[in-house]
């Protein structure tokens, strides 16, 4: 029988490098790109077509910061699917990122250069937004929306005697410090990425925790530094392209420094190829790149626990209860005027 993979985020970056990877693995797959830009989805359906050109692969609308449209969504997905065996997670924003020049220069030339670059701890701050939905549109798009969307796709998640691979891009700039349960969509900060991936590997482990029974199990990757359209908007491209040297020397002593897209999808390539249900709830895998160009995978212990990812678990159906109930007074309106 044939595995269905939907994939967010995949027209472009990471998220297409995987979907070439997966049918390079198995061309007799069902492939979903769930993307925001129909357009460019479609572009990257036909690069896909031309290197396979057998393969079947579908083009979902799915923008995951709108509530209405993970809802649009997945009713089409259950229509289409009678099932998923795997999904996923991959699209992501970093809107207006910011860099503290005094402190990238000063760590330019310290010892800590190579996690600086690996990480961005304390160097990249964003100003967030409200999106249409009241919400804050990095938490919105990077966490809740996926969240709703496994929410509204249980049924083709959880069935009786199989098992299904929920599987998140986190970062290695998920920080605990960027997070606070009191505030999980980040409204008084200015690292609304850092939370909303430390997030997602909390939730990642909940998930776990209420929905292995089910034979749901959820994982988090770390694709390394990739050189992306996310990456290219933190600082010019000239100066990249400056730097690129210094980081293919650095690659020598820290293998995170993955580069290419194709290198970065390596771990969520890798998980297809894993029993779900054998690995670590709370490892993060990591995609790494020796030197020498060697693409392999590692898993690292996240800097989680259960009591904080049970909070975040409960506050985030809250969330969606109101959200429900939002919409639902809104259409009663609709339907009172009309």
């Amino acid at each position: 029988m044939e595995r269905v993979v939907v994939v967010t985020g995949a027209n472009s970056g990471v998220g297409l490098a995987l979907c070439e990877r997966l049918l390079a693995e198995d061309a007799g797959l069902r492939l979903c790109l769930a993307c925001r830009n129909v357009q460019r989805a479609e572009a990257a359906r036909l690069a896909l077509l031309t290197s396979h050109r057998h393969a079947q692969v579908d083009l979902l609308r799915l923008d995951v910061g709108s509530v209405r449209s993970v809802l649009t969504a997945a009713r089409e997905v259950k229509a289409r699917y009678a099932k998923i065996d795997y999904l996923y997670l991959n699209a992501g924003i970093m809107p207006n990122p910011q860099v503290d020049t005094k402190a990238f220069f000063k760590g330019l030339f310290s010892r800590n250069l190579i996690n600086m670059f690996a990480t961005g701890q304390g160097l990249l701050t964003q100003q967030d937004n409200l999106n249409s939905d009241g919400l804050q549109e990095v938490f919105a798009t990077n966490l809740f929306g996926h969240f709703l969307l496994i929410q509204e796709l249980e049924p083709l998640l959880c069935q009786a005697g199989r098992t299904s691979s929920v599987v998140w891009t986190s970062s290695s700039n998920a920080q605990r410090s960027a997070f606070s349960v009191d505030d999980i969509q980040h409204l008084h900060g200015t690292e609304p990425y850092s939370s909303s991936k430390y997030a997602s590997d909390l939730l990642s482990l909940a998930l776990n925790t209420h929905r292995n029974r089910q034979g749901l199990f959820s994982s988090v990757i770390c694709p390394g530094l990739v050189m992306t359209k996310l990456t290219y908007g933190i600082l010019p491209s000239f100066f990249w392209t400056l730097i690129m040297p210094i980081m293919w020397f650095l690659r020598i002593f820290t293998h995170t420094f993955t580069l290419t897209p194709y290198n970065g999808a390596g771990a969520l390539h890798w998980l297809f190829l894993q029993r779900p249900e054998s690995l670590d709830p709370k490892a993060k895998y990591q995609s790494l790149t020796s030197g020498l160009g060697t693409n392999y995978t590692k898993p690292r212990q996240m800097d989680i626990d259960s009591e904080t990812s049970e909070i975040l678990y409960v506050k985030l159906l809250d969330l969606e209860k109101e959200v429900r109930r939002k919409m639902s007074e809104e259409k009663a309106d609709m339907d009172t005027v009309a």
